[in-house]
């Protein structure tokens, strides 16, 4: 669906408990609709609600408060950190939109949320892992000012290429 939503009526907010199983189930669903997801990932990807615990969830959500994308913002001390390297980096994880919200600017709104998140705790850096076959979410990216950091390249698991990007906060 192409959307006429306007910036302003997309509101970035703390998931709460009202939120975090329909943004599991939004993170679930976006992944696997791009093929991005095995079966053995699925249920990691819906337990928003443990990743709250531990990390922090972010949705946004339209005028009417329905949830058209979240993301995982992991905090030093997080369990869900990946590659960040030490306290003065942030990270983000599990970028998802729903397929009917997307091209209406809901993952640039998160991104630069966790932008804005990383300087208020006063970190130099922003980094996250991306599967390699995530050539949207590359793009967005890059023009949002990421670099890659190959050297920071990993595999979780056999097939699952995880490609690294940074960008300079200072």
């Amino acid at each position: 669906m192409t959307g006429s939503v306007l910036p302003e009526a997309v509101r970035v907010r703390r998931a709460d408990p009202a939120t975090l199983t329909a943004a599991g189930e939004l993170t679930a669903a976006a992944y696997a609709a791009d093929g991005f997801v095995g079966d053995d990932y699925v249920e990691t990807l819906r337990d928003a609600a443990t990743r709250d615990r531990e990390a922090e969830v972010w949705v946004a959500t339209d005028a009417v408060g329905s949830v058209l994308g979240c993301v995982t913002y992991c905090p030093p001390g997080s369990p869900w950190r990946e590659v960040a390297a030490d306290d003065s980096e942030g990270e983000f994880r599990m970028l998802a939109v729903a397929t009917t919200a997307r091209h209406r600017g809901v993952a640039r709104l998160l991104v630069q949320h966790c932008l804005e998140r990383s300087r208020a705790l006063g970190q130099h850096r922003l980094v996250l892992c991306s599967e390699r076959r995530m050539a949207a979410a590359h793009r967005l990216y890059v023009r949002l000012g990421f670099v890659r950091l190959p050297e920071r390249d990993w595999a979780p698991a056999p097939g699952v290429d995880l490609l690294a990007y940074s960008v300079d906060l200072r």
